[in-house]
């Protein structure tokens, strides 16, 4: 059933795929927790602009985006909006809307311009360079390992700005220090990954598990599965039935919200007879929503759902 995991190329995507799903999962807590959904959206595309920009200069990807990308970081943690007219996201959406727009620019004038537009926009992990796969998972460990040191202060700063507590002292300093490992691990899983995968694992198994559980510990432990879950059968979708494996994950984390909203949207309806309406509705949905063509083979190694 899983033959796909005979193939080395497969069982790398795996392993760069969840260690992208852990820490990106682990990291999103904190990046929804603090209501900066925008921020990674917004580091992710300036990080892919740097990428573009190297394309279209002909130098080093890895420097240039992560130079745009600590830039990027510096210049969000140190954002203060004082008018109450306006928020934060609007500013950062600001800095995506832009830097989404250059990147196409910067990729148009590539020779390859369709080609760089869709591995920006959702990696290519299937034909990764194992040394390139090792460097991630050298930066991701460091991450890890910071997040292992200082993790209650992290949470702390979280639970004052989700709760909109004033500052405490030395939460400039760590506030930065978050937005730059945010930002290393960005920039490396973008390279894998792409984009909208990235944001997707960021964003969508933290809200999942917040729909499912309140105790901190709860939330990490259902965020981190439903990221590895949604690793797994995505890659195994992108291998049966031939399709791109950054979109196919994508898709499984979708599915996996879907169940989130499922649940939430029942325990809204006390009443039986409501929760069997509202189930009943979901069902109905489900059936009447297109079901994609069956694929005529299985992928072959040489050429699995090229993104």
């Amino acid at each position: 059933m899983f033959e796909w995991l005979q193939h080395d190329f497969m069982l790398q995507a795996l392993v760069a795929c969840s260690a992208m799903a852990l820490l990106l999962a682990y990291l999103g807590i904190h990046v929804v927790g603090r209501g900066i959904v925008f921020v990674d959206l917004g580091l992710g595309q300036i990080s892919s602009m740097g990428v573009a920009y190297a394309l279209y200069a002909g130098k080093d990807p890895v420097f240039w985006s992560m130079l745009f990308t600590l830039v990027g970081a510096a210049v969000f943690s140190a954002l203060r909006v004082e008018d109450e007219r306006l928020r934060l996201e609007a500013v950062i959406g600001i800095f995506y809307a832009v830097s989404s727009a250059l990147t196409v620019l910067l990729i148009a004038r590539t020779p390859h311009g369709d080609s760089d537009i869709q591995d920006v926009l959702f990696g290519n992990v299937l034909a990764q360079d194992p040394g390139a796969v090792r460097s991630m998972l050298i930066v991701f460990a460091l991450v890890a390992a910071v997040h292992l040191l200082l993790g209650r202060r992290f949470f702390a700063l979280t639970y004052r700005k989700g709760s909109g507590s004033g500052a405490a002292p030395g939460d400039h300093l760590m506030n930065f220090v978050f937005y730059l490992l945010l930002a290393f691990a960005i920039v490396f899983a973008i390279r894998a990954g792409g984009v909208i995968p990235v944001f997707a694992f960021l964003i969508i198994p933290p809200v999942g598990a917040l729909v499912f559980a309140r105790r901190t510990w709860v939330v990490v432990v259902l965020a981190l599965g439903l990221s590895l879950v949604a690793t797994f059968f995505g890659l195994h979708l992108s291998y049966v039935e031939d399709l791109p494996a950054g979109a196919s994950i994508v898709a499984m984390l979708g599915l996996g919200g879907l169940v989130a909203g499922a649940w939430a949207l029942v325990r809204r309806f006390r009443r039986p007879g409501r929760a069997a309406a509202a189930l009943l509705l979901l069902g109905l949905a489900g059936g009447l929503a297109p079901r994609p063509a069956q694929a005529q083979g299985s992928a072959d190694p040489a050429g699995v759902a090229a993104e």
